[in-house]
């Protein structure tokens, strides 16, 4: 398997947020990401730009589900 660069940042951002476990980190990240991916589809860099949505996408759900579980837990 072939990494790129941003997939092994991706891969180690995901590590450290998952040991904090703070949906609120997750969303801030993700909403880094779609900044982030802005400039790079207006250059027409198409494949890291669209990397980066699903990486925002990632950290989107991983939150809403951190959201959701402690939800139940205060239940």
């Amino acid at each position: 398997m072939d990494f790129k660069p941003q997939d092994l940042i991706f891969i180690i951002v995901l590590t450290l947020l998952l040991l904090k476990r703070d949906a609120r980190w997750f969303v801030a990240t993700g909403l880094i990401s779609l900044a982030l991916s802005i400039p790079l589809f207006a250059k027409w860099i198409f494949f890291t730009a669209q990397h980066l949505v699903y990486y925002a996408f990632a950290f989107f759900l991983i939150a809403v589900l951190l959201n959701l579980k402690a939800i139940r837990d205060n239940k």
